[in-house]
């Protein structure tokens, strides 16, 4: 096991050192992002349990498939935070560090002593990112913050739905996913500044916000029209024919954003008629009379099968697709041309297939990916090789429990 800065997986973050004091997923995911482009990543996990996801079933021997999803390419160092030579391992790790990141409530890492202003005056580069439900400006800061509650609160879920139903979260966790993702853009806008200032920058993410950032043109349906908008299930609020449309065995979808669109999918149904019908012709007309034009569209598409439209659709040059389910979409051959999926070996569990990340740079994947960590299996290595402690001091730690080590590890041997 090689010190911190020296993971071998090259990428244009190699030599950027990430320091993850998240868990569960909203920071887990943004750390997980800058490892695959060749981030050297530090999680920091409470002893005993660890990040809380690694008790989620189902499991893939001693991992849980949760935790395997967010947390490929890190390394686990086992730390009590609260013990105060815990804080001042996480202290010294900070000190070297590029980027921390972590998504405690507002005021939990001050009090710990590791809040931004601690750790930048020893490290005035440091790039300090904090991911909270809310903000701590918020009336809502003290209020805990999981993806379902960011989805109720952003109007995600009030459109997510067929009209008429109740309202329905999203499949993905896309609240706590966003958090990540603008984290991502914010420590890589900071560390783009750095290098022109020299200095580092906090920055502050709320899952709420970075949700309600993604309403894009629904946000501005309610500001142009003072109304909010109504769900339409897999429809489209404003382009018509869009969404889900019923086969003789099924459905599929076809989405027509552009009038080029609309003519072939008219002709591709052997209905060209529609395109010079004055209810169809034009954009603000199909939308008026939207029942009439996919009551007519329906029945047409019942009379034959899926896989007699699919193909037919894309005779027409239709934007369209089958409605895969999730064992499906990751067998499909897309997946497998563009490498998406890897398999990664663990020491305990054995073979695994993981997700690969989706950036390609010089028009190749990223590196190969390591298996995710046992709890604390790199602690006897970010002591040694990274702060320096020898072997008695290392097994001092381990005893007293401020820092754990997976079953069966010794420290290591002392050099000759």
């Amino acid at each position: 096991m090689q010190g911190w800065g020296a993971s071998g997986r090259g990428g244009p973050l190699a030599g950027v050192k990430v320091l993850d004091f998240s868990r569960i997923l909203s920071g887990p995911y943004a750390t997980m992002v800058l490892a695959d482009m060749g981030a050297d990543v530090i999680k920091v996990e409470p002893l005993g349990r660890g990040d809380e996801t690694r008790g989620f079933p189902p499991f893939h021997g001693p991992l849980s498939h949760y935790f395997i999803a967010l947390n490929r390419n890190k390394k686990s160092l086992a730390l009590d935070l609260k013990d105060p030579r815990g804080a001042e391992i996480a202290r010294a790790l900070a000190a070297e560090a590029d980027i921390v990141i972590e998504n405690f409530r507002p005021g939990v890492m001050e009090r710990l002593g590791l809040g931004y202003d601690t750790l930048a005056a020893d490290n005035p580069g440091l790039i300090y990112c904090g991911i909270s439900g809310f903000g701590a400006d918020s009336p809502l800061q003290d209020k805990p913050a999981f993806d379902i509650v960011a989805q109720a609160l952003s109007g995600v879920m009030s459109v997510n739905r067929e009209p008429g139903q109740p309202p329905n979260k999203l499949g993905l966790p896309l609240g706590d996913m966003a958090g990540s993702i603008f984290s991502v853009f914010g420590v890589l806008a900071a560390l783009h500044e750095r290098d022109r200032t020299g200095k580092g920058r906090r920055v502050e993410v709320a899952m709420l916000d970075s949700l309600m950032a993604m309403l894009g043109y629904l946000s501005q349906i309610y500001f142009v029209t003072g109304n909010a908008p109504q769900p339409v299930g897999t429809k489209h609020p404003s382009i018509v024919p869009y969404g889900a449309f019923p086969t003789s065995d099924g459905h599929v979808i076809v989405a027509c954003l552009t009038e080029t669109f609309w003519k072939n999918f008219a002709r591709c149904l052997g209905m060209e008629e529609l395109t010079t019908d004055p209810r169809f012709a034009e954009y603000r007309a199909r939308l008026a009379n939207r029942e009439a034009l996919e009551t007519l569209i329906d029945a047409r598409m019942r009379t034959e099968s899926t896989e007699h439209w699919l193909a037919r659709l894309d005779e027409f040059d239709v934007p369209n697709a089958p409605i895969l389910d999730v064992a499906q979409a990751l067998e499909q051959p897309h997946v497998a041309a563009r490498g998406l999926v890897e398999t990664v070996t663990h020491p305990q569990a054995g073979d695994m297939r993981v997700l690969r990340g989706p950036i390609r740079f010089g028009g190749e994947p990223a590196a190969a990916s390591s298996a995710p960590p046992l709890l604390g299996e790199d602690t006897l290595a970010v002591l040694s090789d990274i702060l320096g402690k020898d072997r008695a001091a290392c097994e001092r730690l381990v005893a007293e429990g401020v820092v754990a080590v997976p079953e069966r590890e010794t420290a290591p041997a002392e050099e000759d």
